[in-house]
């Protein structure tokens, strides 16, 4: 049975993007992302508050440690609704998903 502990990894986000915005090309590809990004983010703090390592919710989910990181990962996999639903659950929540209107920019 695999170690079912979780163990985070240390990673500063604001200086990560602070050096990361000083390449070209960096802030136009992350901003394309932003969703994906914010959607990776919560999956990421769903598993943490609950603990569970990316082998437990594999275990719960009856997947592989590989998919969940693929899961977890932005921009290399667009996940299914089905998919989402059964991450959601695995790490003790459920999914919403919301349409929320544009704001019109004002000249």
């Amino acid at each position: 049975m695999a170690d079912l502990k979780y163990q985070p990894v240390i990673h500063e986000h604001d200086k990560f993007l602070e050096e990361a915005g000083k390449r070209e090309g960096f802030q136009k590809a992350y901003e394309e992302l932003a969703e994906e990004y914010a959607l990776a983010k919560e999956m990421l703090a769903a598993r943490a508050r609950v603990g569970l390592s990316q082998e437990a919710v594999a275990e719960i989910m009856g997947t592989t440690k590989s998919a969940i990181s693929r899961l977890e990962a932005v921009g290399k996999h667009a996940p299914s609704l089905t998919t989402l639903k059964k991450y959601a659950h695995a790490v003790g929540c459920h999914l919403e998903i919301k349409f929320v209107p544009e704001i019109p920019n004002k000249a």
